[in-house]
């Protein structure tokens, strides 16, 4: 089922492009491609692996790599297939970890309806960001920072993606709301294996407006459900010398989340001058069973485990300049993790160890063009009990047209 939902969206959207090549239809007919780069330099003050203590490792991004690097650089391909049908590629390349060669990574590819069914009605299929929260659908060059908020890679990894169907309403009301739901099919962190059956479930609703003509306002809550995890796997430990052990999580799992977002622009002109307040928090409970397996597939030992993980962030970006930006940002976490066998959950790492997970971040930067920007950060990551002082310089560029970024 989830093969068959991805197919058929990049199936769509190929026929649809060589339709285009044969077309002379101009209004249905205006498929675009867009290539944007990423490049980074990262100085860290340690060496070590930034993890974050009782957090499930399965997604996680282990935060910035030391050095200078190509960064998370996208192919996007978005048209018409009829009036009321769109569709969208994009395709990720990233530098290989420890030497690998360049990878390609399929990030996105959906159909997506304009009202196909009734005016404000839009339903979208194939691979997609989940848009449960704020931040959650947000493209890497579309983010204010270098890298993503802490709360977010600790519930969802590198990317809140996965295989499924969307379904969207927006009501014609004066005060703007979005209503949504997802099915996912999906067998990626954080839901699991779930032999093609649905594996996650999503319910939001947002609502937003003006307040005259300086301010605007968006507000959400979400809510992100999977029942019947089968054996989730984190990363593999290896104590003491022996055989390397795989934590694998079997159990059900959900998130809560509520979002806000503040805009201020004199005479609504944001060109010149803006204000950006954005502010998101995340509630996970685990409830299952942590066994730590074997190499050799055999169950070692195993424990009850009931998780109990919150996050959030609140960040300032202040346009200052027509070309200048300046930005700050904390991120904080709490994880208080039990079961029947704490030395299950330690060698799992799900125990915090009484530590509590932050990270401080304040950039500067400049975009000389609409499509070019140039980003020095500053982060005091404490996600781990090793603080990291780490400084990266970013540079985006893209080539070619896209659609507008979403409020």
């Amino acid at each position: 089922m989830k093969k068959l939902i991805l197919a058929s969206a990049v199936a769509a959207a190929l026929s649809a492009s060589t339709s285009f090549a044969e077309s002379t239809t101009t209004n249905t007919s205006n498929w675009q491609g867009s290539f944007i780069f990423e490049g980074l330099y990262i100085d860290r003050s340690t060496a070590e692996e930034l993890e974050i203590p009782g957090m499930p490792a399965g997604g996680h991004g282990h935060g910035l790599e030391d050095g200078l690097q190509a960064g998370h650089s996208e192919v996007v391909v978005t048209g018409n297939i009829t009036e009321k049908l769109n569709a969208r590629i994009t395709a990720a390349i990233l530098e290989g970890e420890d030497g690998e060669a360049v990878t390609a990574e399929l990030e996105e590819a959906y159909v997506e309806s304009q009202g196909l069914l009734t005016d404000g009605l839009n339903l979208k299929a194939g691979r997609m960001y989940t848009d449960i929260g704020y931040h959650s659908n947000k493209h890497n060059h579309e983010w204010d920072f270098a890298d993503q908020p802490l709360v977010y890679e600790g519930m969802f990894g590198e990317h809140a993606t996965g295989d499924g169907l969307q379904m969207q309403y927006v009501p014609a009301t004066d005060t703007y709301m979005q209503f949504g739901s997802e099915l996912f099919i999906d067998e990626e962190f954080p839901s699991g294996a779930t032999d093609g059956a649905i594996s996650a479930a999503t319910l939001y609703a947002k609502v937003g407006g003006d307040i005259g003509t300086d301010h605007s306002w968006l507000a959400g809550i979400g809510h992100w459900q999977a029942m019947d995890i089968t054996d989730r796997s984190s990363e593999a430990h290896d104590h003491g010398g022996g055989a390397a052990e795989t934590p694998r999580f079997s159990g059900d799992s959900t998130i809560n989340t509520v979002n806000a977002l503040y805009k201020w622009a004199p005479n609504g002109n944001a060109k010149e001058r803006n204000l950006k307040l954005q502010f998101e928090y995340f509630q996970r409970n685990e409830d299952g069973q942590i066994d730590m397996v074997e190499e050799d597939g055999n169950f070692d030992e195993s424990s009850t485990y009931d998780g109990d993980q919150s996050g959030w962030y609140l960040q300032s970006v202040y346009q200052f300049r027509p070309q200048w930006r300046v930005g700050v940002r904390h991120d904080r976490l709490k994880i208080d993790n039990t079961g029947s066998d704490t030395d299950v959950l330690e060698e799992a790492e799900l125990l915090s160890e009484g530590h509590t997970p932050q990270r401080n971040s304040i950039m500067v930067d400049y975009s000389p063009r609409e499509y070019s920007r140039l980003r020095l950060q500053f982060n005091r990551d404490e996600r781990s009990p090793v603080e990291d002082d780490q400084v990266v310089l970013q540079y985006i560029h893209s080539f070619g047209s896209h659609g507008a970024h979403a409020f």
